[in-house]
């Protein structure tokens, strides 16, 4: 029997339930992991928010997992080829990872590094994929200086590692707490609020050629418009409202380029955090039977890095 967490109506982590099932066999096509680890992002409390349809009921939580292949389907490989009952996988994107174990289809599963924990492996590959896709559409290359709003979160943290493969600088916006996280990873940290355009022309005398914007408020859309000469340049995953307005690209569920090329990228950067060139710091781990509990802290204020369910 597999446990798995669900939401029955809308809301926040008080309308998560757990629930037991029969995992039956995997058919072609499909694999079924036991769970060690389950990623956690904002995604997963935006999806159970209040104010949607309730025809969508019930909802699973959680879009990406680390574990072991606990069975494979007849004349099926892994995406990275092969697979074993035993083997340590890495699947995104799936629906329902806040699980025991889950069925899902073998194109999304790959092989883990071994170099990597199961904690880290299962936050890897979301906002990797976003970070990645911001810095592509933007065109960021070597010696490019890039504006990165949101320096300190789970995707800036991405960011300024592959900006850093890329030969690009990077200027990251964050709180003063968090400076050293942000120079650790290769970026120079100026404090967001008024002012900030000073501060950044300050750290970037030769100029800025590129904005990337997890944070989506209007002083970081302000502040990349004024500095960036070229608007598609300018790429945002939050700021809904001004992408249109304003003529920047916004990345996301959205935009139909966004799922296919951050599918293209799973096996890239698992290979990245193979060789120890893309880290995921974690901050807390949770036991899957605490979900509700992961997600408050989630939801609130946690120290830098990734949270994981694990089991």
């Amino acid at each position: 029997m597999a446990m798995q967490w669900v939401a029955n109506k809308f809301g926040g982590p008080e309308v998560l339930e757990a629930r037991t099932r029969e995992l039956g066999p995997p058919a072609q096509g499909e694999v079924t992991i036991d769970v060690r680890a389950a990623g956690m992002n904002p995604a997963d409390f935006k999806h159970i928010a209040s104010g949607q349809d309730p025809s969508l009921l019930p909802l699973m939580l959680g879009y990406e997992v680390a574990g072991t292949v606990a069975a494979i389907g007849p004349d099926t490989a892994l995406a990275s080829g092969g697979g074993a009952v035993g083997d340590e996988v890495v699947a995104f994107q799936v629906l329902g990872g806040y699980a025991t174990a889950l069925t899902v289809k073998a194109e999304d599963v790959f092989a883990k590094p071994p170099a990597v924990d199961f904690a880290a492996a299962a936050n890897l590959l979301l906002v990797g994929s976003t970070a990645s896709e911001m810095l592509h559409v933007a065109g960021v290359g070597a010696n490019d200086v890039v504006l990165l709003h949101g320096a300190a979160g789970a995707v800036g943290t991405s960011v300024l590692q592959q900006a850093r493969l890329l030969g690009a600088d990077v200027v990251g916006t964050a709180s003063t707490d968090d400076f050293d996280h942000v120079r650790h990873y290769g970026g120079i940290p100026v404090e967001y609020g008024p002012g900030l355009e000073d501060r950044v022309r300050e750290a970037a005398p030769k100029g800025v050629t590129a904005a990337l914007d997890t944070v989506g408020s209007d002083e970081a859309v302000d502040v990349s418009l004024d500095l960036v000469a070229d608007r598609g340049r300018v790429v945002t995953i939050a700021a809904f409202g001004r992408a249109k307005k304003d003529g920047i690209m916004l990345l996301g569920a959205s935009n139909p380029s966004s799922g296919p090329y951050r599918a293209s990228q799973r096996a890239r950067l698992l290979q990245l955090a193979g060789e120890g060139k893309l880290e995921v710091p974690i901050a807390a781990t949770y036991p899957i039977d605490q979900a509700p509990v992961a997600l408050a802290a989630l939801m609130g204020h946690h120290p830098y890095g990734k949270l994981a369910l694990v089991g």
